[in-house]
């Protein structure tokens, strides 16, 4: 059996190296001039137009507020998958993903309806502006 290609309209889910803040320069941009904030009792999300035709993302996880390395692990990852999943939506966005509260005592896992919520709010924020 031949595998049919996939239409033009679908999208590509991947997490590349293009889709990073890489360096402090690009942080330090993100930073200095947000143009939407969101936040709640764990996070805080900073966004601003990049310019490009792809979202990227900054995650600054620290340890102060997640002792152990497998929760760091956990919540990068569900901030990665968050941000992968809606990747098409957030484009032409810099967003960097701040740990502002200790980690809940069920560890990292618990936090993606969270971060979920969290994007759907600056989503919105966005398509006010």
């Amino acid at each position: 059996m031949v595998p049919q290609s996939a239409p033009d309209s679908v999208h590509s889910y991947r997490f590349t190296r293009d889709q990073r803040l890489l360096d402090g320069d690009q942080f330090q941009a993100v930073f200095n001039a947000p143009d939407w904030r969101v936040s709640d009792r764990y996070f805080l999300i900073l966004a601003r137009p990049n310019g490009l035709d792809q979202a990227r993302l900054g995650l600054v996880i620290g340890r102060r507020k997640a002792r152990r390395a497998a929760d760091r692990a956990a919540i990068k990852r569900r901030a990665r998958e968050q941000f992968r999943l809606r990747q098409h939506e957030l484009a032409g966005l810099d967003l960097i993903v701040l740990l502002r509260g200790p980690c809940p005592k069920e560890g990292g896992r618990s936090l993606t309806p969270s971060l979920s919520a969290l994007l759907d709010k600056l989503l919105a924020k966005r398509g006010q502006d």
